[in-house]
């Protein structure tokens, strides 16, 4: 996959025609791979470069920094997202005052055509950009003939009944709801970042524990609780078994919230080492125990439920 992390690198490539689409695309959830599918599709039938163009940072930082956004997906993620789609080339478009001040027409002319020379332009059903986002499908339809494209609308995709968006997929997360959450995204969520020193306090329950320092404050935490995960370690593709608790450690009257994985069988160093933590499924949340024992027995019945959820 191609990555330009800005429109102005596609000057000189010697693009001539694509295909493209446009959207933040958070979660590359199952409603947005139907785009990114139908992006493939109609690239393979018109013999053109499929594009997909995306924003960083979201255009929500920028335009309502009073209402901050928790992502789905860092960059980073996203990037691995859309090369495991087999996207051919994605466009990062820096977000800036001076990008969100254009009008929804000179967003079309002297962005979308000017950059893209799009010969087809995919869209989902609900896509505004431009100042005040007044561009729409409709405007986009209007000027298709001008500019020489086609239009395809993707209708808002449906999954037992729940129509798919971003929004409810982290309203799934901050409940504690993962298995409805990943039913929607189409895989486990998950958090990486860098593995800490902790307090050791698993490690004297006998359940060590890697301590997550995730990269991006932006990254959506889920609900406080005891999930069944997996973990990879560095760029190692084995999945390993195990148990992660998100809470304040309210037992030991913790002030911070930690990000902590007991991994199944598991003893080496790895303090240091970067690890991506997929959460498959909710088992109780963080709660406070009388004494240090009666949470380690409980650590053991989570084990044995953990073990249960991930067979």
């Amino acid at each position: 996959m191609h990555v330009y992390r800005s429109p102005e690198e596609l000057l000189g490539k010697g693009f001539g025609q694509t295909v493209v689409t446009i959207g933040t695309f958070d979660g590359v959830h199952k409603g947005h791979q139907t785009i990114l599918q139908q992006l493939k599709n109609k690239s393979r039938e018109k013999q053109l470069p499929g594009v997909v163009i995306t924003f960083d940072p979201h255009p929500r930082e920028l335009l309502h920094p009073e209402q901050p956004i928790q992502l789905l997906n860092t960059l980073e993620e996203k990037i691995q997202l859309f090369e495991r789609h087999g996207i051919e080339h994605l466009v990062i478009v820096p977000f800036t005052r001076a990008f969100s001040l254009l009008s929804a027409e000179d967003y079309v002319e002297k962005f979308l055509v000017h950059y893209f020379h799009p010969a087809v332009i995919i869209i989902g059903y609900d896509h505004h950009f431009g100042h005040d986002r007044k561009g729409d499908i409709h405007l986009l339809e209007n000027l298709q003939h001008q500019y020489g494209y086609t239009l395809e609308e993707i209708p808002p995709q449906i999954v037992e009944q729940v129509t798919i968006s971003s929004t409810r997929i982290r309203e799934y997360l901050a409940q504690g709801e993962i298995e409805l959450a990943n039913a929607l995204l189409g895989y486990p969520y998950s958090l990486s970042g860098v593995v800490v020193r902790g307090d050791q306090i698993g490690r004297k329950l006998g359940y060590p524990t890697a301590n997550l320092q995730i990269g991006d404050s932006r990254k959506l935490i889920p609900a406080e609780g005891v999930y069944a995960a997996t973990a990879q370690i560095d760029d190692d593709q084995l999945c390993r078994k195990g148990m992660l608790n998100i809470g304040y450690r309210p037992t030991f009257k913790g002030k911070e919230l930690r990000i902590e994985m007991h991994i199944f069988d598991f003893s080496d160093d790895i303090y240091g080492h970067r690890i991506r933590i997929y959460l498959h499924a909710y088992l109780r949340p963080d709660q406070y125990f009388e004494s240090a024992e009666a949470l380690r027995r409980q650590m053991d019945r989570d084990k044995i439920a953990a073990l249960e959820r991930l067979s």
